[in-house]
């Protein structure tokens, strides 16, 4: 796999990225993103995050054909190379697991051997924090964190949906949004039967919200990603596999690291909730009852022909998520949030066994970590139908494993910044 060129037009905010995947018929696509235009000249850092991003987003496409050899355009410090083999082998390890293509695990981004040049650093750490907004509870509680602070924080999406323009609105904040366009081809090759599957989309938006906080001369990019996101679902032929890879804090610093080296900024980009559990943060979630009828973390609810659902009440997150707040706040309002009460549903007992690591592993969803799961059950004490069957199915050994006191103290590695630590010490205490 190639990358020929990318472009970029600073009146409209359209870049262009050129993939080429070699062979007897070779295959060539066009990705378009657009960013919101400013007023400010592109910088340097801009244009370097696009060199990064090119190499990146070409996942999408690379996924058609899984190639033994992929070759990066330019010279790029070592940063930036590490990162790029760990978006093609970690970021695609779910991909690799689903199509059986060992090979994809060991794939080493190739890149030219001249000498890159360092940038000059750029201090864009005091600025006005970009904060990504997926519409779900985590990026809800970053939001007001930060809001609360004093920060007066920027949110940002790519390819805004209904939800999110609506959690916006609810925030009262105004936002920027990118537009992310993947060449038509890649879904007529699909259609076709193509090999498909997960990508880490997190480091592609990621690159897209960095890039757009340096054309704005905002500050870095604030993601809310916790800690149970780099808990792996499994490991297949000695590997990791972890559908929400790009989420987890290795590829964190991996992405900081490339952009600080090829970019310069001293401080692109980190989460401020990745010492929390997913169960902390739904504590923390419920204090804000403003967006009580916007939020959803479902994934599937979009596929629904009903344009009013915001949860399918049926998936591994819903489950999770319903799980996660039910110990913070009444039934009442967690069903009015849903739509359904899923604690009165038995059909839904094999699917909440999933999540407490009962006859499966982990789901490939972004749900939390078994122990939050059981932590969670510990604490909810009614005899709704769905818990009664949940805590007969728990064995002793596992109620013993967990740690409510692990699962609700901060801890683990982080990227956060000193000032942003205590601001967040502060909103937990």
């Amino acid at each position: 796999m190639r990358f020929p060129s990318y472009a970029f037009d600073p009146q409209t905010g359209v870049a262009t990225f050129d993939y080429l995947l070699d062979g007897p018929e070779p295959l060539a696509f066009t990705e378009t993103i657009t960013f919101p235009v400013s007023q400010n000249p592109a910088p340097a850092a801009f244009h370097r995050v696009l060199d990064l991003l090119h190499v990146v987003a070409g996942v999408s496409y690379y996924k058609v054909g899984a190639p033994a050899r992929v070759v990066a355009p330019k010279p790029v410090p070592r940063e930036a190379a590490d990162f790029f083999t760990a978006i093609y082998t970690h970021g695609m390890a779910e991909y690799a697991y689903r199509n059986r293509l060992a090979h994809v695990l060991d794939l080493v981004v190739e890149v030219p051997a001249e000498e890159s040049t360092r940038p000059e650093k750029t201090d864009n750490s005091q600025g006005r924090p970009l904060s990504a907004v997926g519409g779900g509870k985590d990026s809800i509680v970053t939001l007001e964190i930060l809001r609360a602070a004093g920060l007066d924080p920027v949110p940002f999406s790519v390819n805004p949906n209904k939800v999110i323009v609506e959690v916006n609105e609810a925030s009262g904040l105004p936002a920027l949004a990118a537009r992310r366009r993947l060449d038509p081809r890649l879904f007529e090759l699909n259609k076709a039967g193509a090999l498909n599957g997960h990508i880490p989309v997190t480091a592609i938006n990621s690159l897209i919200a960095i890039a757009t906080a340096a054309w704005h001369g905002l500050g870095p990019v604030v993601m809310s990603n916790e800690r149970s996101a780099s808990d792996p679902n499994l490991i297949w032929n000695g590997h990791e596999i972890n559908h929400q890879w790009s989420k987890g804090v290795v590829a964190e610093g991996l992405l900081r690291d490339a952009v600080i080296a090829h970019a310069g900024l001293t401080e692109p980009y980190f989460s401020l909730l990745r010492s929390l559990s997913e169960l902390h943060i739904a504590q923390l979630f419920a204090r804000h009852d403003a967006y009580d009828d916007v939020v959803t973390s479902c994934n599937k609810a979009f596929k629904l022909h009903d344009p009013t659902a915001r949860w399918c009440g049926d998936c591994p997150k819903c489950r999770f998520v319903f799980l996660a707040m039910a110990p913070a706040m009444e039934r009442a309002r967690l069903t009015h949030i849903f739509g359904h009460d899923l604690f009165a549903d038995e059909t839904q007992i094999p699917g909440f066994l999933e999540l407490l690591g009962i006859d499966a592993h982990k789901p490939f969803e972004c749900v939390g970590e078994v122990e939050e799961s059981l932590v969670a059950l510990s604490m909810l004490t009614d005899d709704a139908p769905v818990l009664v069957a949940l805590r007969a199915a728990v064995p002793p050994t596992a109620w013993a494993a967990a740690s409510r006191e692990a699962v609700l103290t901060p801890g683990g590695p982080h990227f956060i910044p000193g000032p942003y630590a205590k601001i967040l010490d502060a909103s937990i205490s």
